[in-house]
């Protein structure tokens, strides 16, 4: 047998009079079958305890769950690739510092941009590749000021993976990162999300201020945390090269957090197809200069 660990997630538990039960990585039991055999030894072989099966009876079961797709050969820790280690933050020390800590401890090698004021924005495109960084992520304790991330949107067309979240009131806003030409970037974010709501010209106006604000809701450490985690995450998938697990796909995925009870819901998100220019009127065609003869 080339593998007889439990895969992460997957447990096997002994049920008093019914024998063992294994629990799925989604949280459902299902009985075994051992006909007899040793159960003692099976959890020992299953954990990794023990070598090889002892006998037939020990084979079949660990090939049954071989089959089912629940043991591992041990594979190694994801690895963050070299090429991708350089990544570059921006925004907001109460989230870049703790994503900070988060890649350092998995391989990467993050480098905070010094800003003027919080939140200030780099001069442009080339400001962002400055250093030629692997990854850019934005990080906002508050919502997007219009036209902000405009430049930042045109990365992934330049071989740079770009991913940002940011905070509207009690709510934050975790978007997918965009690592190559056609992925959802800020601006079709921000499209979908007015297009899927009647309060579109309340929210457009929202993230154009000004707006009146009460007491401070500004991030706790353990929402800071969790929102750090989430980016963290997604980078590391992506250097490592991961597959994508059950769900949403990482790139058409808008998470929102709940900042007060820090539960996260998933949202599909589509990039938003570029729009055709209006053709002019008649009378235009004819006053323009430019007019072609076949039009």
């Amino acid at each position: 047998m080339s593998r007889s660990q439990l895969a992460p997630g997957v447990e096997v538990v002994a049920v008093p009079g019914r024998g063992l039960a294994v629990r799925t990585a989604e949280g459902e039991f299902l009985g075994v079958r051992t006909r007899g055999a040793d159960e003692e030894a099976l959890l020992r072989l299953l954990s990794g305890a023990a070598g090889e099966p002892a006998d037939a009876e020990q084979r079949r079961i660990v090939r049954a769950f071989e089959d089912a797709g629940y043991l591992t050969d041990g594979p190694p820790r994801p690895r963050w690739t070299a090429a991708r280690r350089n990544v570059r933050l921006l925004g907001d020390p109460v989230l870049t510092e703790p994503l900070a800590a988060q890649l350092t401890a998995l391989g990467a090698r993050p480098r905070t941009a010094r800003a003027t004021a919080p939140g200030a924005s780099p001069g442009g495109l080339d400001d962002l590749l400055h250093d030629d960084p692997a990854a850019v992520v934005w990080c906002l304790d508050g919502p997007v000021p219009g036209g902000l991330w405009d430049a930042a949107d045109r990365l992934p067309a330049h071989g740079v993976a770009w991913l940002r979240c940011h905070r509207e009131g009690r709510q934050a806003y975790v978007e997918p990162l965009a690592a190559a030409p056609g992925d959802v970037t800020s601006a079709h974010v921000r499209a979908r999300r007015l297009a899927a709501t009647p309060a579109h010209r309340e929210l457009a106006a929202y993230w154009r201020g000004p707006r009146a604000c009460g007491a401070p809701a500004g991030l706790t450490p353990p929402a800071a945390g969790l929102l750090a985690a989430l980016l963290a995450d997604d980078l590391l998938r992506w250097a490592a090269g991961l597959p994508e697990e059950a769900g949403l796909p990482a790139r058409r995925r808008l998470r929102r957090v709940d900042l007060r009870t820090l539960t996260v819901t998933e949202h599909p998100v589509l990039p938003v197809p570029a729009v055709a220019p209006m053709p002019g009127t008649a009378r235009e065609q004819e006053a323009s200069p430019a007019q072609g003869r076949d039009g």
